[in-house]
């Protein structure tokens, strides 16, 4: 029989399940960014910030960002479980990585709505 530790990681499938539905996301954008660009062709700065003011955007834009940064906690949790074996050295480094993120999305909300 096999004996397995559990250490604090999230073993499963929904974190598989996470990483492929943010990244699903993500391309979505990619692509509406794409065709936005190809056919809408917004060349210059009242263009796009009239692009970005409009409400469908901002949540779209906030729905990438969000999707990014759950991304992102996955895979630096995964990364750091795996190569960093020092308990309170991987707690300080997850620490600081969940306190980056949850800045990063609010500043990323100040920016979206912030646009007149």
């Amino acid at each position: 029989m096999v004996k397995r530790i559990v250490v604090g990681a999230h073993y499963g499938l929904r974190d598989w399940l996470v990483q492929r539905i943010t990244a699903v996301v993500m391309a979505a954008f990619a692509l509406l960014m794409l065709f936005i660009v190809l056919f809408h062709r917004p060349e210059h700065y009242g263009a796009w910030k009239a692009l970005m003011s409009q409400q469908w955007m901002r949540l779209a834009s906030l729905l990438f960002l969000l999707a990014l940064f759950w991304h992102a906690w996955i895979g630096v949790r995964d990364v750091f479980m795996d190569y960093i074996k020092p308990a309170g050295l991987r707690l300080l480094l997850l620490v600081g990585v969940v306190l980056l993120l949850v800045a990063y999305a609010l500043w990323s909300v100040q920016i979206l709505w912030s646009l007149y």
